[in-house]
């Protein structure tokens, strides 16, 4: 009994230790699966703090699984975005260890929004997801790889680390 109460006091500390986002300095980087309907790959992101509630960062996302009807180079699957993000969890008071974060990006291929979360286990670990979304297409030419690739929702669902 003794070691489950030990257990249980120190799964507490590790969570109560845990903050989603401290504010101007605060570094994060992300690594995730990315999933849209005509393709899935990799995301990358790493966030910067610059004030209580805001945020700077840039992203990357590179599609390794194509529909066999799109024929992509690597230019066709890489993309390169910087981004702004509102971080609302301490506005929300939900719990320290959660963050939401609604945002804008620009990218190589789109200008869009995202809205995610994350959720931090401990001090430097913890979970996101993302979903992103163009507010101005990157083509309305069919015959564009880039047209099935960047017009569209998309799902990023990966580890969050705290730098």
């Amino acid at each position: 009994m003794k070691k489950i109460v030990l257990l249980a006091a120190l799964m507490a500390f590790g969570f109560g230790n845990s903050q989603a986002f401290e504010g101007k300095g605060d570094q994060k980087f992300q690594v995730g699966a990315n999933f849209q309907d005509e393709a899935t790959g990799i995301n990358i992101t790493f966030d910067y703090g610059l004030g209580d509630n805001i945020s700077v960062g840039i992203s990357s996302s590179y599609a390794l699984g194509i529909d066999d009807r799109l024929d992509a180079d690597f230019g066709d699957r890489f993309d390169l975005k910087g981004r702004f993000n509102a971080n609302l969890g301490n506005v929300l008071k939900i719990d320290d260890n959660f963050d939401f974060y609604p945002g804008l990006s620009l990218s190589l291929k789109n200008f869009g929004g995202h809205v995610g979360a994350r959720y931090f286990f401990s001090e430097g670990f913890g979970i996101y997801t993302e979903a992103a979304f163009p507010l101005a297409k990157y083509s309305d030419d069919k015959t564009d790889v880039g047209y099935y690739l960047y017009n569209q929702f998309t799902i990023n669902i990966g580890a969050s680390f705290n730098l």
